[in-house]
């Protein structure tokens, strides 16, 4: 009788575990929404705040700052950069 009483503690552990674990899912989704919606989709230079605009260099695509402090790659722009 003893072992079913543990089990049945443990079910409610993990129920109670299965829950938190839920909110958590939840309340993480709802603040990177918010972060979404604060920021939008274009990415920003970190230096003036602008938002970035793609412009082609030697046939290869770049996000870059609109007042020129840099620009960014993506991981296969590089890895193509690299390779020539």
């Amino acid at each position: 009788m003893a072992d079913q009483k543990d089990r049945y503690g443990d079910k409610i552990h993990d129920k109670e575990k299965v829950i938190e674990d839920q909110w958590a899912r939840e309340h993480d989704a709802e603040l990177l929404a918010k972060l979404r919606e604060k920021t939008g989709t274009t990415f920003v230079c970190p230096k003036c705040g602008r938002g970035l605009v793609e412009k082609t260099h030697h046939k290869v695509k770049v996000m870059a700052c609109p007042d020129n402090h840099g620009a960014w790659l993506g991981e296969s722009v590089l890895e193509a950069i690299l390779k020539r």
